[in-house]
């Protein structure tokens, strides 16, 4: 088995708006690994004090319109590294992670497909193991993993595939379906997210909301439309 060389390290995107409460969290993993060779971390044009943490930590920052979509694309263009580690704001890896990519980077054929984390949410309710194995079972049985298990790409699938589409919404299940289920692949390690919109709004009220979206997205409404319904 190869393992990771200086050539095929790995750049961290992080999109954020607002983030300055979750920020340094997500980033601590990434800065204290050895595979990761470049985080930027793309502000939407946060009103606190994201991008001062970002800077504070040693990441570089990118300012663009808000947008998951654009900052996400902004993000990957502003890299060089062979792969791609995109992880939300609010989220971050759990112990173990370097391995897990290093075991999915050496596999043959890694270069043709994507991985995505198992997720877990930093709250102890039943309604978040039950949701949780509902993210399990949709991401390998439908093969739409969220943003918020985190996504593993080789550069040159990811632009094969055209990249990430400047939506407002719905930026992921669009890259997951490009991608196609045959091409998405748990890498077996943990994407902590929090749980705080859950338990502002409910564990039943809020993920029917998504599911709602998820349906007009699948319908054909176009997202610009499905995002002012989802905030």
């Amino acid at each position: 088995m190869r393992t990771i060389q200086e050539h095929n390290r790995v750049s961290a995107i992080i999109p954020a708006l607002d983030a300055g409460e979750t920020l340094s969290a997500a980033l601590s993993p990434l800065l204290a690994s050895a595979l990761v060779a470049d985080i930027v971390v793309v502000d939407g044009g946060s009103g606190d004090d994201t991008v001062v943490r970002a800077r504070a930590a040693g990441a570089r920052v990118l300012t663009t319109p808000r947008g998951r979509g654009p900052q996400l694309a902004a993000g990957a263009a502003a890299t060089c590294c062979e792969w791609l580690l995109f992880v939300h704001a609010d989220c971050r890896l759990a112990p173990g992670w370097e391995e897990k990519v290093r075991a999915f980077v050496a596999a043959a054929g890694a270069g043709e497909r994507a991985g995505y984390f198992d997720l877990v949410l930093d709250d102890t309710h039943a309604g978040a193991r039950r949701l949780e194995r509902l993210v399990a079972w949709r991401s390998r049985k439908l093969g739409l993993p969220y943003g918020d298990q985190g996504l593993l790409i080789a550069r040159r699938l990811y632009d094969s595939i055209g990249g990430f589409a400047p939506l407002p919404l719905m930026e992921d299940v669009d890259l997951a379906r490009r991608l196609g289920r045959r091409r998405l692949a748990p890498l077996g390690g943990f994407c902590i997210a929090s749980a705080r919109r859950y338990r502002r709004h409910g564990y039943w009220r809020r993920p029917l909301r998504n599911m709602l979206c998820l349906s007009l997205y699948f319908a054909g409404v176009p997202p610009r439309h499905i995002a002012r319904f989802y905030r």
